[in-house]
């Protein structure tokens, strides 16, 4: 495996940065497909089962997102620190986890059906059809949970180009399998799962191929090694405070839905309309936050105080820029998106009245998710655990204070204060980090 560079430079940060970009804007589309090629059945039923299967499974699924973010801080300081026998036995245990708890899921389907049933009641005939889906989908357990840590791997080596390839690879074949099974062949809901669990399958084939450095010597089946205590034990704690931390961030967008639904069906349909808004910002920084994971997890690994405040400041500039950009492209854009994806004169009045907070909370917001990349490459996580236990605070009376007073507006307002908090106190903490570091 090649080491590292030592050279942090801009085109290296968008050598990273951009595939990932690019890889996230190909997510929509798969989910467009899918809803679109059952709506050709005609009937209502399969596409509700098919939107509330991917629910349930993408709601399971996304428990396991801190494998992706541990295993790119840890496999970043490994390689930065020049420790190759560590980083191919971190793929290893990524995979074996996944492995198990795909396994889990797969036994306890039962259950696990059952439980997210009790929680989102369908029809009975949507309840029966997404259980078709369901049966079929879970089998691709083990394969989606093992992606996010082959995607962490690939992005803490600098191979982002490989993500992107997976999600092309994954979504393209999805989309030809879905007009195969789905139009061609009359499989309806079945048909659709078949495919995305094909998709699955071979994606994680092409991604242990992209991974094939790790598997070269004898690092990756090293078991005195993977199963050290004291590493497992650092993979634990790693990805538990990630996952508190995700747990909190989903929470505040819950209850941000939550309290919208209940100001107005307009505003509520506003609102879900501004937040594909905030979801296009997640998925254009998150390209810039994994350069940050990816270098600044390098330079913690090499000791190199140096280098990861190059990592930080370059990765956060690209972040910045590109969070003007899609500020000004809301503003200037916004009322026309807003039109395509409403035909309802209210709705498309209401969303012009709040587009503003869309606009702003780009630039607002980057700070948030620079401060997310740099300390998951540093694996601070722990701090990361608490700083969002003070800005979910913050954010819980923000919402207190600005909805009674301000409604809808108000609700936005507490939104950006929560990712402001995010930002300020994660900055704080900032200095301590790097002097930490090395020298």
């Amino acid at each position: 495996m090649a080491g590292a560079s030592h050279e942090i430079t801009h085109k290296r940060v968008l050598k990273i940065a951009l595939p990932i970009v690019l890889s996230n804007a190909t997510v929509p589309i798969l989910g467009a497909v899918d809803t679109g090629v059952v709506g050709q059945m005609g009937q209502a039923a399969p596409i509700g089962a098919v939107g509330i299967g991917a629910v349930i499974l993408a709601t399971i699924y996304w428990i396991f997102g801190f494998l992706r973010m541990g295993t790119t801080g840890l496999a970043a300081q490994a390689r930065g620190a020049g420790d190759w026998a560590e980083t191919g036995a971190l793929l290893t245990r990524g995979l074996l986890l996944a492995f198990a708890a795909g396994a889990v899921f797969i036994i306890a389907q039962g259950a696990v059906f059952w439980g997210a049933f009790a929680l989102a009641p369908a029809s009975a005939e949507v309840e029966n059809l997404a259980r078709d889906y369901l049966q079929i989908r879970i089998w691709g357990a083990p394969a989606t949970i093992a992606l996010y840590a082959v995607t962490g791997w690939l992005i803490a080596v600098e191979r982002t180009r490989g993500v992107f390839l997976l999600q092309v690879w994954m979504n393209g074949l999805n989309i030809v399998l879905d007009l195969w099974f789905v139009l061609g062949l009359g499989w309806g809901v079945e048909g659709v799962a078949i495919a995305t669990l094909i998709a699955e399958w071979t994606g994680l084939a092409l991604g242990l191929y992209l991974c094939r450095d790790a598997f070269a010597g004898d690092q990756w089946r090293d078991w005195a090694r993977v199963f050290d205590p004291a590493r497992l034990k650092r993979m634990m704690q790693v990805n538990g405070d990630i996952m508190v931390r995700s747990v909190l961030l989903t929470g505040s967008f819950t209850t941000f839905l939550f309290i919208g639904s209940g100001i107005g069906d307009v505003n509520l349909a506003a609102n879900q309309i501004l937040l594909q808004f905030v979801e296009i910002t997640a998925f254009a920084l998150d390209g810039f936050a994994f350069s940050a994971e990816a270098l600044v997890g390098g330079a913690v690994g090499a000791k190199a105080r140096q280098r990861l405040r190059r990592a930080a400041v370059i990765s956060s500039q690209w972040g910045v820029g590109g969070s003007v950009l899609l500020g000004i492209a809301f503003a200037a854009g916004g009322p026309w998106l807003i039109d395509l994806m409403s035909t309802s004169p209210e709705v498309r009045d209401a969303g012009r009245v709040f587009l503003i907070w869309a606009a702003v909370l780009p630039v607002l917001s980057v700070a948030s998710y620079m401060f997310d990349g740099i300390y998951i490459g540093a694996t601070w996580t722990r701090d990361m655990r608490w700083a969002m236990l003070q800005s979910v605070a913050i954010y819980v009376a923000a919402l207190l204070l600005l909805v009674p007073a301000f409604g809808n507006h108000g609700l936005w307002a507490a939104l950006i204060v929560l990712n402001i908090a995010r930002g300020v106190t994660l900055g704080l903490r900032y200095p301590r980090l790097e002097a930490q570091v090395g020298a």
